[in-house]
């Protein structure tokens, strides 16, 4: 009942509690990408935090116990994308718990203390059904829990040099998610609003935005394919983001929060595109 009933508050209202400092500082010390900050955002990060860990609830698996070091890590880099993002009704740099709405759909966070396993069926154009199995680093649910695995979470100060993140790809799926009907899919096209890029309508920004991740995407398959077949330099990023525009914008997204200098190399356009989501 008390969740619900702070919900209702004004946010000046809404006391966010406290991350231990020493705790908050060995956070950002085992995440370069985050103690990169300068002092104002790793405030504002670490209020965001603290707000996030006040929501969500930590559910550990096969017997991992999710101690407070591992949720802090968690939140933080959970937070990261939010740090300069409009409120979901697109006002500028919202109170902390109003950023947070952009992940209001769900409360749950299940750690595993590695990959997961999950059995997947598909039909081929054919009709055929191909049954195998898939192992998950992360997975985010439209309206539903997020899974994590913690030994890619406590590597990703290391992976950061290849512009990998489950943290962040999994939530930023779940800005992707945002005002989806029950039963889409996420397509790599999160809500914009009017005035994004200097576009008159979100109807303009949505089509700039499609249009621009398009062509990355097409461009990203093409290097991908040109590897493959002619033994060519490979693209810098997983090959997992070639699987959908979906998994394009996560897989992009990782590398934006925490290589931006490499994925500005990569990708110029959606360097300036992110940039005006994010408000980086």
């Amino acid at each position: 009942m008390w969740r619900t009933f702070k919900s209702w508050l004004p946010p000046a209202w809404q006391a966010i509690p406290e991350v231990p400092e020493a705790l908050w500082r060995r956070t950002l010390a085992h995440y370069p990408f985050l103690s990169c900050l300068d002092e104002p955002d790793r405030q504002r990060l670490k209020s965001l935090s603290a707000a996030f860990l006040a929501e969500k609830e930590f559910h550990g698996a096969h017997g991992l116990a999710v101690t407070d070091e591992m949720a802090l890590a968690i939140a933080a880099q959970a937070c990261r994308p939010l740090l300069g993002m409009r409120g979901t009704d697109g006002r500028h740099r919202p109170h902390p718990l109003q950023a947070l709405a952009w992940y209001d759909d769900f409360v749950g966070i299940v750690v595993q203390p590695g990959a997961a396993l999950a059995r997947r069926r598909v039909t081929d154009t054919s009709g055929v059904v191909h049954s195998y199995t898939e192992a998950l680093a992360g997975e985010a649910m439209d309206r539903g829990p997020v899974m994590l695995s913690w030994e890619d979470v406590a590597q990703a100060g290391t992976l950061a040099e290849r512009g990998t993140n489950v943290v962040i790809h999994e939530f930023v799926h779940k800005i992707d998610m945002r005002g989806m009907r029950l039963g889409e899919h996420p397509d790599g096209a999160p809500p914009l609003f009017a005035g994004f890029m200097g576009c008159a309508t979100v109807l303009d920004a949505t089509e700039r935005w499609r249009r621009t991740m398009q062509e990355a995407y097409a461009s990203f398959r093409e290097a991908l394919s040109m590897a493959e077949r002619f033994g060519g330099e490979p693209p810098w990023l997983d090959d997992y983001a070639a699987k959908d525009p979906a998994e394009f914008f996560a897989v992009t997204c990782e590398a934006y929060f925490v290589n931006p200098q490499r994925f500005e190399q990569a990708f110029p356009a959606l360097r300036a595109l992110y940039d005006a989501f994010f408000n980086a």
